[in-house]
């Protein structure tokens, strides 16, 4: 597997993990059937999608790559369909991720 599709995977990966948290919140503390299936299902393909990433790309990096981009991507989210709005600390702190996974992944690979 090419850098860039383990990149791809790592992107697939970032999806489902949005996807997974987005159905967490609407499961309703797993009450409801249809959003906690849909959680499992996707957590458990988050997570097939990332060791197929380990292949290539160091565990450290892909997972606070990961982590970081999941992060942001579950804000955006919360912004548009729970209308969650950061304030401005949480916002400061979210540039800081992004800062971060950047670094990593431009810095953090031998």
């Amino acid at each position: 597997m090419s850098l860039t599709t383990s990149y791809l995977f790592l992107g697939i990966a970032v999806f489902l993990g949005v996807t997974s948290n987005s159905f967490a919140k609407s499961a309703e503390g797993f009450t409801l059937l249809f959003p906690s299936i849909i959680t499992a299902i996707t957590i458990v393909l988050c997570m097939y999608a990332l060791s197929l990433v380990m292949k290539n790309i160091p565990m450290g990096i892909t997972y606070a790559s990961f982590a970081g981009l999941t992060i942001i991507a579950t804000v955006v989210v919360g912004i548009i369909r729970f209308n969650q709005v950061p304030n401005l600390y949480s916002l400061i702190g979210l540039a800081f991720i992004i800062v971060g996974v950047i670094m990593v992944n431009l810095l953090g690979n031998n």
